[in-house]
């Protein structure tokens, strides 16, 4: 058995970042949403051990995906998997690349062998590999609170919405990032009452704010930063507004872009069997 599944990129349509807790990290306050960039995610049972590879980025070879494989495996006897993983999604962006595609694998996990990996295993699982990963197992839009591993689901787009996505040829780290906002006094600020993006990294990412300010030019109704960036996102009301402004992006040299939609939680959560 082949089995193809879901492994979308994510955006940050809100996201609140509190001073840090008794145990050094930050609590933070997010809405979640899937989008439709994708990495490949091929996994093959017909093999005699277990294998993971990556095309498309240099991946080390510990990562999130081997990780996911090293604890799923206290919960459960897994059987042997060719793990095939083509990177589309950009690394050090905020998009959640690299935790879509443990949470692809948890998923496929559960598929493979019901009954064995429960929810609560698949999500204690997750949240040990890491704080994103919990909400590609929930996918579409999410409300995330303590480190993003609490989630309430939303409800999907009642209208089809596409999204901008932005990456500039510089990367952001998220380590340094969060030591930027630590440096910082403001308040822990909570849930949005309206659909205007907010994203605390914004307050020390003067490169990202430009292309944020740059896209609502190009008409997008809202635009914001998604994750500690690099990668900043405009969201359109029409496939053809999004690559128009696709269009306007590149020839501006703002870096790689995507017009893509936003993702139902179903689509965002696909396993397709190819036997």
């Amino acid at each position: 058995m082949v089995l193809q599944v879901a492994s979308p990129a994510k955006i940050n349509l809100f996201l609140a970042v509190g001073p840090k807790d008794e145990i050094g990290y930050h609590p933070i306050r997010t809405i979640f949403q899937a989008v439709g960039l994708f990495d490949s995610v091929k996994i093959d049972l017909a093999v005699n051990q277990t294998t993971v590879e990556f095309t498309g980025q240099e991946v080390p070879e510990q990562n999130t995906v081997t990780k996911a494989l090293r604890l799923m495996s206290e919960f459960a006897d897994m059987p042997p998997m060719a793990i095939q993983i083509q990177k589309n999604i950009p690394a050090m962006a905020g998009l959640g690349g690299g935790s879509s595609n443990a949470a692809a694998v948890i998923r496929a996990a559960r598929h493979l062998v019901p009954g064995k990996l429960t929810k609560e295993d698949a999500f204690a699982v997750a949240e040990a590999v890491g704080a994103d990963v919990p909400f590609f197992l929930v996918g579409g839009r999410a409300k995330g609170e303590g480190y993003g591993e609490k989630l309430t689901p939303l409800p999907d787009p009642t209208e089809p919405e596409w999204v901008l996505l932005v990456k500039p040829e510089f990367n952001n780290s998220t380590l340094e990032m969060y030591a930027k906002l630590d440096d910082l006094t403001y308040p822990f600020a909570d849930f949005p009452t309206n659909d205007q993006p907010y994203n605390d990294f914004e307050r020390t990412a003067c490169e990202c704010t430009d292309i944020v300010e740059r896209i609502l030019t190009f008409g997008a109704k809202q635009s914001g930063m998604t994750g500690s960036g690099s990668a900043v996102f405009g969201i359109f009301d029409s496939q053809q507004a999004a690559e128009q402004a696709q269009v306007r992006a590149q020839s501006e040299g703002l870096g790689d872009t995507w017009a893509v939609p936003i993702l139902t939680r179903k689509e965002s959560l696909m396993i397709r069997s190819e036997d």
